[in-house]
């Protein structure tokens, strides 16, 4: 069946992890299929926290003629629900899927909701707007379903797709007014050279560029508008290096002050002129994240990641020691030849990288990827549904994947929080590793009850200073003192955490001070302390003030890397 031109509406439905996540791919699908079939396309976003019930009176009210799902992990569950409810209110409604998630094996999806279709198969703009010419045709000549490349029908493939010219894709944030708030991704390249068999990129092993001349007019667009930020989504984007450093010096010579750079990098081919490029950005306009994995070597080689570690290693480091750029270093669980020790050793490996947030995550076994084929041959077992998570392998028991769950939320709340830059570093000292303290923390968790997702702003702050009590007793007062700086560092607080000290005998020398100095009280804090907090190795060797020292938190001046508040000390007063 086919429709006429003027009366078809198609809607392309994303639903996203989050609300601040847009969807790029309906934008380039809309985009790129050209302004005179742009006027019979409409675009709906959700999120997954939205109730199903939700979504589908909101598709049901917009009653479209046709309607395309962008599949992925995440949202994949929601998607099937409303495959189930929709032929009963939209029995008219052709349904289209399209992404990742169903990409691969589309023959068991079709077979499994008869109501489908059709499935957008890899790559969607070429074929996307073939089959809006298919449903706004006008011609004489037959025009079948077949004729369109790219697509798994009930009857099997049509012929391949061509692959977009990424150069000729039209920029999608033309208009911002859709983006409020959200995070805005963005693409100049397609493909990967490398073959991670966790990854499905590693199936597309060419890599296409988009022109570095238009590239530089759209980072020119988001820099006028003053963006906040804005996430490339390259798979690795320093791949080429003369791409990575053309864009890389453009942002440094045309930089707004405002706009951040989120880049998917491999450290370890970064050359030092790149390195020193890098450290001559301002402060919070680039953030890089670096996928590591794993250190373990045999490990490495079975996932096809020919990293050098020691290259990565001095690499991180250089680029930490501009004290500009903020670093999230990756690690997954469940990787062939891991074993729970082997990890432990991986973690505090990249851990000793002093990267600014370290993510702790676990193999997901995509369909079509390398690694789905060889699930059976490492005896990883996972999950049927989405996200398709490692429950075990032949080195990772279940017990020890739920044992790295809990290091996982503890370095969420206690290391990527930010929230203890002076703590963790003196606690650390107490265990034979970091993942050892981790490790001990989550137990500590497990078997006193605590809530990991408290809403008591304080809560953890209690939690880790019982811990510290529990195995450092003898430097309680150090830890109190400790919590009390980090946790001024970061907020400007109404009310004094009632592990800081007295502050009654206090008082009167800081009246004088906000008096004599003209200082903002709604702006700074002034807070004693016995011991050299901001000195780690200080701390470590026992050493005291002379005298107490009074710091000035300054919340007027932060840091654009740590947002940490800037800090005077006044030994003096």
């Amino acid at each position: 069946m086919q429709w006429k031109g003027e009366t078809v509406k198609f809607l392309l439905a994303a639903i996203n992890a989050k609300f601040i996540h847009s969807n790029p791919a309906i934008y380039s699908l809309r985009a790129y299929a050209g302004e005179e079939l742009q006027q019979y396309i409409e675009l709906a976003e959700y999120t997954i926290n939205q109730p199903v019930p939700e979504i589908l009176a909101d598709l049901y009210r917009r009653d479209p003629d046709v309607i395309g799902f962008s599949c992925y992990i995440w949202n994949w569950r929601c998607v099937q629900e409303l495959l189930r409810e929709l032929p009963k209110l939209l029995p008219d409604t052709s349904v289209w899927l399209g992404g990742p998630e169903v990409s691969y094996y589309p023959e068991n999806i079709v077979a499994d909701y008869p109501f489908v279709k059709g499935i957008m198969v890899g790559e969607g703009e070429t074929v996307f707007r073939k089959l809006m010419e298919y449903y706004t045709y006008q011609g004489t000549e037959p025009f079948y379903l077949k004729d369109v490349p790219g697509l798994y029908l009930r009857s099997g493939y049509t012929r391949p797709q061509k692959p977009a010219e990424l150069s000729a894709i039209p920029f999608l944030y033309r208009d911002l007014t859709p983006f409020s708030n959200r995070i805005l991704y963005y693409e100049t390249s397609r493909g990967c050279p490398y073959r991670c068999s966790y990854c499905l990129s590693s199936i597309d092993k060419t890599v296409r560029f988009r022109d570095i001349g238009i590239v530089k007019q759209e980072l020119q667009y988001f820099l006028d508008h003053r963006v906040k930020q804005v996430k490339f989504i390259d798979r690795t984007f320093n791949c080429s290096h003369e791409h990575g450093t053309e864009i890389w010096k453009y942002l440094y010579e045309h930089d707004n002050g405002v706009t951040n750079f989120h880049f998917e990098i491999s450290a370890d081919i970064l050359r030092e002129d790149e390195i020193a490029l890098l450290n001559k950005l301002r402060p919070g306009l680039a953030q890089l994240e670096i996928g590591v994995q794993s250190t373990n070597p045999e490990t490495l080689r079975a996932i096809c990641r020919n990293t050098d570690i020691e290259k990565l290693e001095a690499n991180v480091a250089a680029i930490r020691r501009g004290n500009n750029i903020h670093q999230h270093l990756d690690l997954i669980a469940g990787l062939p030849y891991e074993g729970y020790e082997s990890f432990g050793h991986s973690f505090d490996r990249v851990y000793r990288m002093k990267p600014e947030q370290l993510q702790l995550g676990f193999l997901k076994v995509l369909k079509g990827s390398p690694m789905y084929e060889k699930a059976e041959e490492y005896g990883i077992v996972y999950t049927d549904k989405p996200p398709y998570e490692v429950l075990y392998t032949k080195w990772l028991s279940y017990e020890d994947v739920l044992r790295l769950k809990g290091i996982e939320e503890m370095v969420e709340l206690y290391y990527n929080s930010s929230q203890f830059t002076h703590t963790l570093p003196l606690l650390e000292t107490v265990f034979s590793s970091p993942f050892a303290m981790f490790e001990a923390l989550a137990d500590f968790y497990r078997e006193k009850g605590y809530f990991i997702n408290s809403p008591s702003r304080g809560y953890r702050y209690h939690v880790i200073l019982e811990f510290a009590c529990k195995y450092d007793g003898d430097r309680e007062y150090v830890y109190r003192e400790l919590l009390t700086y980090d946790m001024y560092l970061r907020e400007n607080l109404k009310s004094r955490p009632d592990f800081a000290k007295d502050p009654v005998p206090y008082k009167e020398r800081i009246r004088s001070f906000f008096r004599e100095s003209g200082r903002q009280r709604n702006l700074t804090h002034l807070e004693p302390f016995a011991y050299p907090v901001w000195d780690l190795e200080a701390v470590k060797a026992g050493e005291r003030n002379e005298r107490e020292v009074f710091v000035l938190f300054d919340y007027a001046r932060r840091s654009p890397l740590t947002y940490e508040a800037d800090t005077e000390r006044l030994p003096e007063l």
